[in-house]
C-alpha cells in the first residue's frame, strides 16, 4: 500500500542573529523578560538582499538535493508565505525559475503560520488524484519587514527563515496518515497586519512605516492552545494511533508557554515536543518546517516514528498532520 509521504527536508536561515541582549538596547525590554515569557533567546534577521524568495529557493534546493531529485523532475511547487517579495509574481514562480524546475506548476498559499501544513495537505490531494507524482513544498517568511520595532510586545517574537520538503510516494504504511485543516474567521481580529496610511521610518526609529503586525497575545494564547491540542487528537484518531504511540510532536514555534500548555492538554509529555524557538523565534509559516528539519538532523525523528505536526496562525487557522516517518 502506497501513501503520500515526506521524502526529504531542507532549510535556510539568515546568518544575522539578533539576541535578546541586543534588543534591550532597542526597546524597553530585557533578556529575562523575553526568555521567561516566550522561551526565545535569539532570532535570525534577513538582510535587504535576502528576500523571501531567496530564502525559499535555498531551502528548496537543499530539499531537492537531499531527495536526490533533479529540478526538472519536479511537477508541483507550492510556497507558503504571507510576506512575498511582491504581490505578484508568486514566490513559487520565482523559485521555479531559480531552481530550474521548468516543468512544474507553481503557486503560493496564504495561511499565516499554518501555511506549511496547509500546503502539504493541498499537495497531497494533487498527488492522490494522480495529477502530479511529486511536489516541492516550501514555507518562507521575512517577518522582520512587518514588525514594528518600537512595539516590545511583538518585535521580540519574530524572525526570518525558510524550510522545505519533497513529497512523493512511500510504502509499507509509511507517509502522511492523517490531515486536518480548520479556520475560525471570527477570530481574525486577534492578529493581523495594519495597512493604514504609510508613515516613513526616520533615522531615530521614532515612527514605524506600515504595514505592520498587530497582535492581541492573551486572547490568541487561549485559542492557540485549544486549537493545537484539538488538532493532535483529531489526526491521532483519524490515523488510528494512540496518544502514547506518538513519538515526536513538532509544534508551531510561537511561544514555549503555549507549547507546554498544548502538551498538558493533549496528554503528551513535553519531552516528546521538539522545540527550537530559543534559536529562531517565531518564523511564521517556516517555523514547523525548520523545526522538522532540525528534528530529523538531530535524530529525534527516525524511520518508523509516529510524528505529529501541529500549528495555528492568524485567521485564525489551524492544521495538523500525522506522519509515519
Amino acid at each position: 500500500m502506497k501513501n503520500v509521504g515526506i521524502l526529504s527536508v531542507g532549510h535556510c536561515v539568515p546568518k544575522r542573529k539578533l539576541t535578546n541582549l541586543q534588543l534591550e538596547k532597542m526597546v524597553e525590554t530585557s533578556d529575562d523578560w523575553i526568555t521567561t515569557r516566550t522561551g526565545i533567546k535569539e532570532r535570525r534577521i534577513a538582510g535587504q538582499d535576502e528576500t523571501t524568495s531567496l530564502l525559499a529557493t535555498k531551502a528548496g534546493r537543499e530539499a531537492l538535493k537531499n531527495a536526490g531529485m533533479d529540478a526538472e523532475e519536479v511537477e508541483l511547487i507550492i510556497v507558503a508565505t504571507t510576506s512575498p517579495d511582491s504581490n505578484f509574481p508568486s514566490v513559487a514562480c520565482r523559485v521555479q525559475k531559480a531552481v530550474g524546475a521548468r516543468k512544474a506548476a507553481a503557486f503560493d498559499v496564504s495561511a499565516a503560520c499554518s501555511g506549511y501544513l496547509y500546503a502539504i495537505t493541498t499537495a497531497k490531494q494533487y498527488l492522490l488524484s494522480g495529477m502530479f507524482k511529486n511536489a516541492l513544498i516550501i514555507a518562507a517568511d521575512k517577518f522582520s519587514n512587518l514588525v514594528d520595532w518600537n512595539d516590545r510586545s511583538t518585535c521580540v517574537l519574530f524572525g526570518d527563515g525558510a524550510g522545505a520538503c519533497v513529497l512523493g510516494w512511500k510504502r509499507d504504511g509509511h507517509g502522511i496518515l492523517a490531515d486536518y485543516i480548520h479556520a475560525e474567521g471570527k477570530h481574525a481580529g486577534m492578529m493581523y497586519v495594519d495597512h493604514d496610511e504609510p508613515v516613513p521610518l526616520d533615522q531615530t526609529h521614532a515612527k514605524m512605516r506600515k504595514p505592520h503586525i498587530i497582535m492581541h497575545g492573551q486572547e490568541l494564547f487561549k485559542c492557540a492552545v485549544t486549537s493545537m491540542a484539538d488538532g493532535v487528537a483529531i489526526v491521532a484518531k483519524e490515523a488510528g494511533v494512540k496518544i502514547d504511540e506518538i513519538d515526536c510532536v513538532v509544534p508551531h514555534q510561537a511561544n514555549d508557554r503555549i507549547i507546554s500548555a498544548v502538551a498538558k492538554k493533549a496528554g503528551i509529555p513535553k519531552e516528546k515536543f521538539f522545540v527550537n524557538i530559543q534559536k529562531y523565534g517565531n518564523t511564521s509559516a517556516a517555523a514547523i518546517s525548520i523545526a522538522l528539519y532540525e528534528a530529523v538532523q538531530e535524530g529525534r525523528i527516525k524511520n518508523g516514528s509516529n510524528v505529529v505536526l501541529v500549528t495555528f496562525g492568524a485567521g485564525l487557522v489551524s492544521a495538523a498532520n500525522l506522519v509515519r516517518w
